[in-house]
């Protein structure tokens, strides 16, 4: 198969949007910096040479001035750095974080259903440093060594093109093998940032699922299972961690061999007399810091670099995959109804888990969708949602099919309330709201339609519901979705087993505070067979083996004594 190309420019592009002028007043101080750097190895030469009796440009009171000059610009130099390069980093990372959660936000429902958060929970949180630190950091670094590498070089030909080759050719070798290993960073970093994905995920379903740990003693087993995504981020690490010394080491090497050679040499040119000075010689030392530093540093910054872009480039794959193209964009205010034709669907292709489904939903009215577990009821409700789109047969919304509308259009029409309701650590209201403006009014009737008039009035709207909501019932957490949804004004509620974690009571009043719901098309998927919401509802649909056996009112199924009446009688 063709390998895609991902395209990271995009991602790239949001370290500078908008954030020009820090980057370039950061680069003027790193061009400030290396020719001050320069110029402090010319005045040690100079002095140098001044103590020994040779001839120099200047005075010794010129070159205190001179010196003054070199401070004050040093000062003004790392007051830009102070200025622009935090704002300029500080920005930059955090415009790349809100672009690739804007991204994930643009995924529809089922792109992201087979996908694991861990992926982006990692990208945003561990691989950031890394990206941070090469791309970000690096650019000024990698930018400041090859100034300074070029500038010390031009300055070595200028004073003894001889010394400078001895120079270079001390060098050579270990700067080759240097950028030969700099690709195993990349690598290894890939790896830590793989590790820490499954170690996050696991950590996400330990403390996720503490409660069925903790009913099953399964202590052990979830320990065992930490240890070793902890042993193995840890090896990741280790590893990289390792690569990045390889690296380094041959720029250590590269100075011992390249800097006592070059002073050995150029000793030997002085004590010759081939016009090398002792202050030339002092200023070769000196600038042979600059040339062999890029020589171990921009190896290295390349190198993460690279790790750094293949990280991007790693998120951006994620995003990128399982996306489709949207449908045409169209208000949709149901007035008609959903109609089901010859649906078959199977997570698996050989094996459907919903055949031949047929069935109608009259706008307006509500429908209880009974059956047994595993009969195909919740795969029924995530189709109508657009969870999936690899069916057969056509889910047609006031006669347009599901797969040609917009994905926002569909997500603006129905609503869905499952069993678990997510609620944010934020305020009744807010959760309500979902963060949106609305009239008083509106929250007011939201609120006093759904069941939650009496919660307001003891707790206050502003409640902080804690995480997930862990300062709520149950029941309280269902009447905020269904307060969500009303305020939402959606047309369309779909509802899966809404009430099967609560009491009886509880469920009993959340059950007909949705079957009170006027306007609104409800399709409920319910376990409860309480016969007096069972009359209240428009229709029945009763589900076996991926299959609609039955269909009716409650009178109509009662009446027929077939698979209906058997889940019924057995409930009672």
């Amino acid at each position: 198969m063709k390998k895609i190309k991902i395209e990271i420019r995009p991602y790239t592009k949001q370290f500078y949007r908008g954030n020009l002028g820090c980057f370039v007043l950061a680069l003027c101080e790193t061009l400030l910096s290396v020719v001050g750097a320069l110029l402090v190895s010319w005045l040690i030469q100079q002095l140098v040479d001044l103590i020994s009796g040779y001839e120099t440009a200047f005075s010794l009171a010129g070159f205190v001035v001179i010196t003054a000059a070199l401070i004050a610009g040093a000062v003004v130099a790392n007051l830009i750095a102070y200025y622009a390069r935090p704002k300029f980093i500080t920005r930059g990372i955090s415009q790349y974080k809100e672009f690739v959660f804007e991204e994930l936000t643009k995924k529809n429902i089922a792109a992201f259903a087979g996908e694991s958060s861990s992926t982006y929970v990692s990208a945003l949180t561990n691989d950031i440093q890394t990206i941070e630190q090469g791309y970000l950091r690096n650019t000024f670094v990698m930018l400041e060594s090859l100034l300074t590498f070029c500038g010390a070089l031009v300055l070595m030909i200028l004073y003894s093109p001889l010394l400078t080759l001895v120079a270079v050719g001390l060098s050579l070798l270990p700067l080759i093998a240097s950028l030969l290993t700099g690709n195993q960073v990349a690598v290894a970093e890939k790896k830590v940032s793989d590790r820490n994905e499954a170690y996050t995920s696991t950590l996400r379903d330990s403390l996720g699922g503490f409660s069925v740990v903790k009913s099953f003693k399964a202590e052990a087993r979830m320990i065992r299972l930490f240890k070793e995504k902890v042993k193995e981020l840890a090896d990741a690490q280790c590893r990289k961690e390792k690569k990045h010394i390889l690296v380094q080491m041959y720029g250590v090497v590269a100075g011992i061999t390249a800097q006592l050679g070059v002073f050995l040499f150029g000793a030997y040119l002085a004590m010759s007399g081939d016009g090398v000075t002792a202050g030339t010689t002092m200023i070769f030392v000196q600038l042979m810091n600059y040339v062999l530093g890029p020589i171990g540093t921009i190896p290295t910054c390349l190198a993460e670099r690279k790790a750094a872009r293949t990280l991007v480039e790693k998120v951006a794959t994620a995003l990128k995959a399982n996306r489709r193209e949207a449908g045409e964009s169209r208000h949709l205010s149901l007035s008609q109804g959903i109609t089901v034709k010859d649906l078959s669907f199977g997570y698996d292709p050989e094996k459907q888990v919903l055949k031949k489904i047929n069935c109608r939903f009259e706008a307006g009215k509500k429908y209880a969708v009974v059956g047994a577990s595993g009969c195909g009821k919740t795969t029924f409700l995530n189709l109508l949602m657009a969870s999936h789109r690899e069916y057969e047969g056509e889910i047609l919304y006031d006669g347009l099919e599901s797969r040609e509308i917009a994905d926002g259009d569909l997500y603006e029409l129905q609503t869905m309330i499952q069993q678990n309701v997510f609620v944010f650590n934020a305020t009744i209201r807010e959760n309500i709201t979902m963060f949106r403006d609305f009239p008083e009014e509106q929250i007011a009737e939201a609120i006093r339609l759904s069941g939650l008039w009496a919660l307001t009035e003891e707790k206050g709207a502003d409640y902080l519901c804690g995480e997930n909501g862990n300062g709520l019932s149950g029941g309280e957490k269902q009447r905020i979705a269904i307060a969500r949804s009303l305020l939402k004004r959606s047309r369309v509620l779909l509802v899966d087993e809404a009430t099967a974690a609560l009491d009886a009571e509880t469920a009993h009043q959340v059950a007909s505070a949705i079957l009170g719901l006027e306007g609104i098309t409800g399709i409920v998927v319910t376990h409860s067979l309480e016969e007096g919401l069972l009359r209240r509802y428009d229709g029945i649909l009763a589900f076996k083996n991926g299959e609609i056996v039955e269909e009716g009112t409650f009178e109509e199924l009662i009446h027929k004594k077939g698979y209906f009446y058997s889940l019924y009688t057995i409930s009672q």
